[in-house]
């Protein structure tokens, strides 16, 4: 994974005090049944990482619209602040770099330990044409999903599959849709987040100062 010199690093959310918006697409069985019970339940499956998506606009690259088989439902997923700073801090990047001032046997320690991955991607306009940031995906699995996505950080869910193809359907009849999309701003780290990415955030401060 390069992280290219004219590109930064930036969150952009919809969040506020308590909570932060995460988008994860889904078919109809998963997705009926979380928002029927506020949370993810038996036809979601534990035994694979799951990645969550605070940019809409990834969301709908990563989905197709919600087109692609799988991903037909689109959920906005409310967490609790806390939860999201927490992932960010304890994040491992998926794939290791040289530069990052670990060895690789280090990386792969943290990676068989950590139950939380990341890594950062272009990000998109709405017709999927890459950006010159990079925005971040999180990838969970084992306890963290067992014993805190489902059970404690998880906020709200709604299915917005119906307002993502009324969009696409705008976008397809060549309407800007800029004014429509979900509010998103950029997101402040926490110091203890912004230490993790200590490199990333270093290149990005470069960047600005050019």
């Amino acid at each position: 994974m390069n992280y290219p010199s004219h590109q930064t690093m930036e969150i952009r959310a919809v969040y506020d005090d308590t909570s932060v918006r995460v988008y994860q697409a889904f078919r109809d069985e998963i997705a009926e049944e979380a928002v029927q019970l506020g949370t993810f339940g038996s036809h979601f499956g534990l035994n694979r990482m799951t990645w969550i998506k605070p940019s809409f606009l990834w969301m709908m690259y990563r989905s197709g619209w919600a087109e692609k088989p799988g991903q037909e439902n689109v959920l906005a997923i409310d967490i609790k602040r806390e939860a999201f700073d927490y992932l960010l801090e304890n994040a491992v990047l998926s794939t290791y770099r040289s530069n990052s001032g670990i060895t690789q046997e280090e990386w792969k320690t943290r990676i068989r330990q950590s139950d939380i991955r990341c890594q950062w991607d272009p990000e998109r306009d709405p017709r999927g044409r890459p950006l010159r940031w990079r925005s971040v995906q999180i990838g969970i699995q084992g306890e963290v999903v067992r014993e805190h996505y489902l059970k404690d950080w998880i906020l709200h869910i709604e299915n917005i599959t119906g307002y993502v193809r009324q969009l696409k359907r705008q976008l397809d009849g060549g309407e800007d849709i800029s004014g429509l999309l979900p509010p998103e701003k950029i997101y402040p780290m926490t110091q203890a987040a912004q230490d993790n990415f200590s490199y990333i955030m270093e290149k990005k401060a470069e960047n600005r100062r050019r």
